[in-house]
């Protein structure tokens, strides 16, 4: 379905928040849910609200309609086995560490990661530096912050979030994923989810943390 038609956009917006604000009514609290109107609103954009398309159109009009938020997405907690956690990598130094902003991508999927312990963990990322690739660097910051290791799986091929959503989206698809939830820094979450979110051509609901 397109989003050409301004009036029909705004009807799925208002659509998507008459839901939203339903939902968060029968919904009950739990110890691990951030269920506000932000989360519930984004939850079901990601849904029924529109992003959950093989439409590419559709899914830059819908994503632009999402708050990027730090708070976690109501997907972890309907379906946390399912739900896999994604961390995109960033360039390292030279000597294989990484730079603050993937630090910082780490450090919020290390609280995703703690609030939702059953919940699987991809790193992405390939580009390698002394060696070392994004996605090894990752998994090993990750273990060292006492994650275990059987929880994460590394993809280390990709050179682009185009990369990155197309190879992850290979192994969501061969493990039965039913939903992701990507991680990464405020100016690069949107065109990221829109890359994953083409990337799975609608098959499953994509969402999105902020690393602040």
């Amino acid at each position: 379905m397109s989003f050409r038609s301004p009036s029909l956009l705004a009807r799925r917006i208002l659509a998507a928040t008459a839901i939203a604000a339903a939902a968060g009514a029968v919904l009950p609290a739990t110890a691990n849910a951030d269920v506000t109107p932000t989360t519930l609103v984004n939850g079901v954009l990601s849904t029924v609200g529109g992003c959950q398309t093989p439409s590419r159109d559709a899914i830059l009009a819908c994503t632009r309609f999402e708050t990027l938020t730090t708070q976690f997405p109501v997907v972890l907690d309907l379906n946390p086995f399912g739900t896999n956690i994604v961390a995109l990598g960033a360039g390292l130094f030279p000597n294989g560490t990484m730079r603050p902003v993937l630090e910082s991508r780490m450090q919020a999927t290390l609280q995703v990661a703690h609030r939702y312990p059953l919940s699987p963990i991809i790193v992405s990322g390939g580009v390698p530096q002394n060696e070392i690739t994004e996605s090894r660097a990752m998994r090993d910051w990750l273990i060292g912050h006492g994650i275990p290791a059987f929880r994460i799986t590394e993809e280390y091929t990709s050179r682009s979030t185009v990369e990155n959503a197309r190879n992850t989206n290979a192994i969501l698809a061969q493990r039965g994923a039913t939903s992701a939830v990507v991680v990464t820094s405020p100016d690069h979450l949107q065109r990221a989810m829109v890359d994953f979110r083409v990337a799975v051509g609608g098959r499953i609901p994509i969402a999105g943390v902020v690393a602040p």
